[in-house]
């Protein structure tokens, strides 16, 4: 039956990419799809870009094992969408094209800008794409019995296949395909759960502090993360971190203008809200119901929780169509992945940087069909490595990386008169390697205890997330490269960004 589910999951998103292969033959189709998608079409696409495999597995996972402090990614999530439609949505569209690249040169026309744009845009993806491929692993493993790198493999190769042929296009339609059937899946599953209270939000809450071996606890904080400043650094990562994914961002280039760009934005933070308020009964129903004993036995790490539910409340038939919908998920998710890294490479390094913007449209295409191959590639390998490790935390490095290294630079970019080339590049170069550095050195992948973590050892920094101390070293570091390393831009191409930025916000208003 789960075998059953997946060959229709993937016949039906081959059927779309074949599809939408038949219109993907110019640069604009295959990295925004030609900009036609409609407000509500684009903010469900927007939706299933997001609720990825760390929602769904992950959150559920969290949630069940460390109780409270597992509802911190769903809070932060969804908190993080504000970011994104009061700063970044409108201006991103109007002065961007194809890539977040675009929006900083539109301001500094400048390859070396380009180039380490382009850098930031493949590692936030390759690290994002790590958690999707982690997540495809123990599903596949769970359900047919295929050991885990066959798994990976397998989702690596039919997200290159989405990407090369369909582009934009296809990548949108398996999105907004997936956003309905995750938020079907979710809703029964969260009825169920509910009825199993009775309806009532108090006799849940009073059955969760005795359900588990945490007791009490387990509706408190404190459980996972015992360090309060670690707490606020998960959640400065996981709320301002949404505002610098480039996968999301260039979804605001595939509508017709800014307006449409904030409907979309929008609708997908009703669809995303609905969505992580059921994560509370996902979390509930695996702790009460499956038990954390067989959640562990599953997957260490919990990625399997919402599906084991399922099987619980719903049987085997509940349970393969919630796995074929949590692969579809990760299908849809890496495809975007993907398509962002290969943008970044083939029209900001290859046609602007190598060609010097004398590309053909042919040879931009081609540039991005082989980066493709080749993120796919370098994301697998990592995964590899990766398999321990819940879905939704690895996720919430990538939100660190992405809040320091490009966010900073987009908002000096859309409101700071000084802001020039050298405060641009130091701040990306030097809020990517922070975040990355201070990574490697935290206990995810160092830590005594062998098979804890990826490496053993001792590490360097107590925080799980680095995201408290990198993204003050992003905006300082920008700030500071603005002040002492460059010359002032022209004042008139600056009021000529902002007045581009701001168009149509005072009218939507």
């Amino acid at each position: 039956m789960a075998f059953t589910f997946f060959i229709l999951i993937v016949a039906a998103t081959l059927v779309i990419t074949y599809y939408a292969s038949k219109k993907t033959n110019t640069t604009s189709e295959f990295y925004t799809a030609g900009g036609g998608l409609t407000g509500w079409q684009n903010g469900l696409a927007i939706a299933g870009d997001y609720m990825s495999a760390a929602s769904f597995l992950g959150i559920a996972g969290a949630i069940a094992l460390t109780g409270f402090d597992g509802f911190f990614f769903s809070i932060g999530y969804l908190v993080a969408y504000l970011v994104v439609l009061y700063i970044v949505a409108e201006p991103l569209r109007n002065l961007g094209k194809y890539t977040m690249a675009d929006m900083i040169a539109a301001r500094f026309n400048n390859a070396k800008v380009r180039g380490v744009a382009a850098l930031s845009t493949i590692t936030i993806s390759i690290f994002y794409m790590i958690a999707q491929l982690v997540g495809a692993g123990a599903l596949i493993k769970l359900l047919l019995g295929l050991d885990y790198t066959t798994s990976v493999l397998i989702v690596g190769t039919l997200m290159t296949v989405y990407v090369i042929f369909g582009g934009m296009t296809a990548t949108s339609w398996v999105q907004i395909v997936k956003a309905v059937l995750l938020m079907v899946g979710t809703f029964i599953i969260s009825v169920m759960v509910f009825a199993k209270f009775n309806f009532s939000f108090t006799e849940m809450f009073n059955h969760m502090k005795t359900a588990t071996p945490l007791g009490d606890t387990f509706l408190n904080p404190g459980v996972k993360y015992k360090d309060g400043l670690d707490t606020i650094s998960i959640n400065v990562a996981l709320v301002l971190g949404t505002a610098g994914l480039p996968h999301i961002l260039i979804r605001f280039f595939t509508v017709k203008d800014a307006q449409t760009a904030r409907k979309s934005v929008v609708y997908a933070t009703w669809l995303i809200g609905i969505f992580y308020i059921m994560t509370i009964f996902l979390g509930f129903g695996a702790a009460a119901f499956v038990g954390n004993d067989t959640i562990v036995e599953a997957n260490k790490a919990g990625n399997m929780a919402a599906p084991l539910l399922a099987q619980v409340l719903g049987g085997d038939l509940l349970m393969a169509f919630v796995a074929a919908v949590a692969f579809a998920t990760i299908l849809a998710v890496v495809a975007g992945l993907v398509l962002a890294a290969a943008s970044a490479f083939a029209h900001d390094f290859y046609s602007h940087i190598i060609r010097k913007g004398k590309a053909t449209e042919k040879e931009q295409m081609l540039a991005a069909r082989y980066a493709s191959i080749g993120v796919a590639v370098i994301s697998v390998i990592l995964a590899l490595f990766a398999q321990k490790m819940n879905v939704a935390f690895l996720v919430s490095l990538a939100f660190c990386v992405a809040a320091s290294a490009n966010l900073p630079v987009i908002i000096y970019t859309i409101f700071w008169r000084r802001f020039n080339t050298a405060g641009a590049i130091t701040g990306m170069l030097v809020g990517l390697f922070t975040a990355l550095i201070l990574v490697v050195v935290s206990p995810n992948v160092l830590d005594p205890t062998p098979g804890k973590a990826i490496l053993t050892g001792t590490p360097l920094i107590s925080l799980t997330n680095p995201a408290l101390i990198s993204v003050p070293v992003g905006f300082l570091s920008a700030y500071l490269g603005a002040l002492l390393f460059g010359r002032p831009e022209s004042d008139a191409k600056f009021d000529e960004v902002l007045v581009k930025a701001n168009t149509g916000i005072r009218d939507s208003a």
